[in-house]
């Protein structure tokens, strides 16, 4: 089994759901004791989102890069982002390291296409929904051109994400007001929903919606194990 290196803390609440998504997985394809060789570089969030609130980038690009090459030095064999919205710099990271970066939107993208999907609605931060890095990713590499909520729509979900989600705080209310969001952008003629944050899955499941669901932490998770398993 290859080693992964998650890149994970952003935010704790998800890393939680990644560590245990790639150790069931491993224990259901492989029996009895068996789990995942897992390594894991977790942030202290509180600097993280600060520096994204700041705009700055470069910094957040720098720290990213250091965790990757601190995952490699370790012993990975590849490299998992466990968060949408820093894939913004999955170029960077790649680039810094000679193992593989495992891409939420490849995972994400793959179960798309099996769906059928052809306009789904991102649901995920404000950075990850109204920057191109990865409705553009999924657009330029795969084909598909996501739909995103209106401005309203956006503010909800992402101000949901850091003021509850983020911080383990899950709210019917808040349940029901990404419901509504979804419910609106319907009527515009969507036909799936991205879970584009590696926390909405703590606040929806699939089996909340009558339409496909992608939720990107268990696709990206399931990606990451079949690469530790991989004989490549």
């Amino acid at each position: 089994m290859k080693t992964i290196g998650l890149i994970g803390g952003m935010s704790w609440e998800s890393t939680a759901v990644y560590y245990r998504l790639l150790n069931q997985m491993a224990r259901e394809r492989l029996g009895g004791l068996h789990s995942a060789q897992l390594l894991l570089w977790s942030f202290d969030f509180a600097q993280i989102e600060a520096l994204q609130a700041a705009g700055d980038w470069a910094a957040a690009t720098e720290a990213m890069v250091a965790a990757a090459r601190r995952l490699e030095r370790g012993g990975a064999d590849g490299l998992v982002i466990c968060t949408n919205t820093m894939h913004k710099m999955a170029g960077e990271v790649q680039a810094a390291v000679s193992i593989p970066l495992i891409h939420i939107g490849d995972a994400t993208a793959r179960a798309i296409h099996e769906a059928g999907a052809r306009k789904p609605l991102l649901l995920a931060t404000r950075y990850t929904m109204e920057q191109d890095f990865y409705k553009g990713f999924l657009r330029d590499r795969h084909g598909i051109d996501v739909a995103v909520p209106d401005e309203a729509g956006r503010t909800v979900v992402h101000d949901i994400i850091y003021n509850e989600l983020c911080q383990g705080v899950v709210k019917p209310e808040s349940k029901r007001a990404y419901l509504d969001v979804i419910a609106r952008a319907q009527s515009d003629g969507i036909d799936g929903v991205i879970f584009g944050c590696t926390e909405v899955g703590l606040l929806l499941s699939p089996q909340d919606l009558d339409l496909p669901a992608f939720d990107t932490t268990a696709l990206h998770a399931r990606a990451a194990l079949d690469f530790a398993l991989s004989g490549d």
